[in-house]
């Protein structure tokens, strides 16, 4: 984030409903086709080990656990009303403690409210500066309703845009306006090219000599 402010890059994180999405698109789970369920059971611990995080596998249930509607409202209310350094951690937060071991499904009020309270700018939550106090973690859960309408619209208007999975990006030149779509996870050196940043692709080296 700071390389690519240093470049003059702004980054928006938006939350959307994932759900939303491939319904509205007609996509499809990639675990639907057996083939490719298999192959991602294995590129994901790829992808993970290429970038140093601490994958263990996808969660059990990962249908309730996608469930993420009450979550994403509440990052919606947190980007409101807290700053942008607050906003970012807790995204960083919540999406661990979906996606590494125990695997905590946030669509249930009272470990999300268990979540927000322990929430620090450090993942471990045992260290670091916490995030909310109980009256703020309060304030989030109760403005919930508020931003029901926004995540609809939201999820809505990333779809008129051409969204059919996530992570979806969008990025928007300066000079001239331009705007291009990028899926996946896998796309930053499309981006960086796209808008000007310089960066270092990847490329086969010739071999060493002893």
């Amino acid at each position: 984030m700071s390389k690519l402010a240093a470049h003059g890059v702004k980054v928006n994180f938006i939350p959307v409903f994932l759900g939303g999405i491939m319904q509205t698109s007609g996509n499809r789970p990639p675990w639907v086709l057996k083939a490719k369920g298999k192959y991602l059971a294995r590129d994901s611990f790829r992808a993970a080990e290429r970038l140093g995080v601490p994958y263990q596998g996808s969660p059990p249930d990962i249908v309730a656990i996608a469930k993420t509607v009450s979550p994403l409202r509440a990052l919606h209310f947190i980007k409101d009303n807290f700053p942008e350094s607050t906003y970012l951690a807790a995204i960083r937060f919540l999406f661990h403690k979906i996606w590494l071991p125990p695997h905590v499904n946030l669509a249930e009020d009272e470990k999300l409210i268990a979540a927000l309270k322990e929430a620090t700018d450090q993942l471990d939550g045992g260290s670091g500066k916490k995030l909310f106090s109980d009256e703020d973690v309060e304030k989030i859960m109760n403005g919930r309703e508020s931003m029901k309408e926004r995540v609809k619209d939201l999820t809505g208007e990333a779809v008129e845009k051409g969204a059919f999975g996530a992570p979806w990006l969008m990025a928007t030149r300066d000079d001239d306006g331009k705007s291009e779509s990028f899926f996946g996870s896998d796309r930053f050196n499309h981006i960086y090219r796209f808008l000007g940043v310089p960066f270092k692709d990847v490329e086969i080296l010739p071999p060493s000599k002893l």
